[in-house]
């Protein structure tokens, strides 16, 4: 096989896959390339979902990571509405098995299979109008019932059900988010964050059932009307919105031998434990060099960094450098930017003041070298962190905390 000019078959029209079929076509692989996605539409940004989609100000154009014409003008096979049902390994390549019965072979395989929402096991769980978010179709169905006046109990008090209560908030109807842990964000925030939070929602409308298990979730006419908490108290609603985290897509990388742990193991460049099958985006478990961790991110900047490393290495050009993990979320007029993971922090200093709604949260190490930050409508503290984190520089703690002396100034 010539280097650029194998049948590569990516399993997974998201961010991740989509982009690196055109990745793969930048840095000139000839073969052919097919892109299987479960979904009907060709691959499209997430991140919106819970906020512009649902409040009516995003369309699919804007959605959409390339235009429609893109992949033919590509030479990209899509194959949409088609579900991958096994991976049949050779000595050097194998074949994808389609659920329609097609067969798909390929010498180098992608699999960007993303991850589902987790699933709890709870009494109404099938009544209509009990929903999830994490497709355009999940989207449509909460926006349809998304109308003022109407009620939105959220089960779970992640980034997900936040964003959608404060689209339901802006959207005129009232929310009402049951969290089990006794704050928000538990196991991704700093509690002075999830304070800040509560209160700024709670300060807009909505609702909060903190420390609640949900019981059941009750019905009339086979549509949901309440959730039943674990203390017997009821939250009426029209609509509800069951988002209690993630799990990663792994079964198919599983039944076919692939090293998997809390998601598809691979290494710098993307590579599973068969040399012809990489791996990308949120169902992998991949190293972290700055923290020298193996880890699993949900995020659309992994799915594109993991997207760089794979097609780098397919096509034999050179590997991108390693980043420095970041996330966001948008929440009524917050800004919500995080850099970097806590592993291994032992104090924390706090520049800004949370109640002017500007702030950042910086996690240090005993060395006073930053490790993450929580940047509340803070860009260049968000900025300045990430660079901080990449560099290893220990800081001045003084100089951190004094808002009045710029980012610039604040390393030693």
């Amino acid at each position: 096989m010539e280097p650029t000019a194998g049948r590569i078959v990516i399993v997974g029209a998201g961010h991740a896959g989509g982009t690196a079929a055109a990745l793969l076509r930048q840095h000139g692989w000839t073969g052919p390339i097919t892109l299987v996605g479960e979904e009907p539409i060709a691959p499209y940004q997430r991140p919106p979902l819970s906020k512009a989609w649902l409040k009516g100000e995003a369309d699919a154009a804007s959605l959409a990571l390339r235009p429609d014409t893109f992949y033919a003008e590509a030479d990209i096979d899509m194959r949409l509405s088609e579900r991958a049902v096994a991976i049949e390994r050779g000595e050097d390549g194998g074949t994808v098995v389609l659920e329609s019965g097609g067969r798909l072979p390929f010498d180098r395989l992608i699999l960007a299979l993303g991850s589902r929402a987790r699933r709890v096991a709870l009494p109404g769980l099938e009544l209509a109008n009990v929903l999830e978010l994490r497709t355009a179709a999940d989207a449509d169905k909460l926006k349809a019932v998304l109308r003022p006046g109407k009620r939105l109990a959220v089960i779970g008090g992640g980034y997900i059900g936040l964003e959608a209560a404060a689209s339901a908030t802006a959207l005129g109807c009232s929310a009402t988010v049951i969290e089990l842990q006794p704050r928000l964000l538990a196991r991704v925030a700093h509690e002075i964050l999830s304070d800040f939070i509560l209160d700024y929602h709670q300060a807009r409308g909505v609702e909060f059932r903190l420390g609640s298990g949900v019981a059941a979730l009750e019905g009339e006419e086979g549509r949901v009307s309440a959730v039943r908490l674990s203390d017997g108290s009821l939250i009426d609603c029209d609509a509800a919105l069951v988002g209690v985290g993630a799990v990663p897509n792994q079964e198919l990388a599983e039944a076919a031998g692939l090293t998997c742990d809390n998601g598809i193991v691979v290494d710098l460049c993307a590579r599973t434990s068969d040399p012809a099958i990489y791996a990308i985006g949120d169902c992998t478990r991949r190293p972290l060099p700055h923290y020298e961790q193996m880890w699993r991110l949900e995020s659309v900047p992994n799915a594109l960094e993991q997207a760089k490393q794979a097609t780098a290495d397919l096509c034999g050009t050179k590997p991108p450098s390693p980043e420095v993990p970041w996330f966001w979320s948008d929440q009524f007029d917050l800004k919500l930017q995080i850099a970097g993971l806590p592993l291994g922090a032992t104090q924390v200093v706090v520049r800004g003041h949370p109640p002017t709604a500007r702030f950042a949260i910086f996690h240090l190490d005993a060395s006073a070298r930053v490790l993450a930050v929580e940047a509340i409508n803070a860009p260049p503290e968000f900025m300045a962190g990430r660079q901080l984190i990449a560099s290893r520089k220990p800081v001045a703690l003084d100089r951190l905390v004094d808002s009045t002396i710029s980012m610039k100034e604040v390393a030693v």
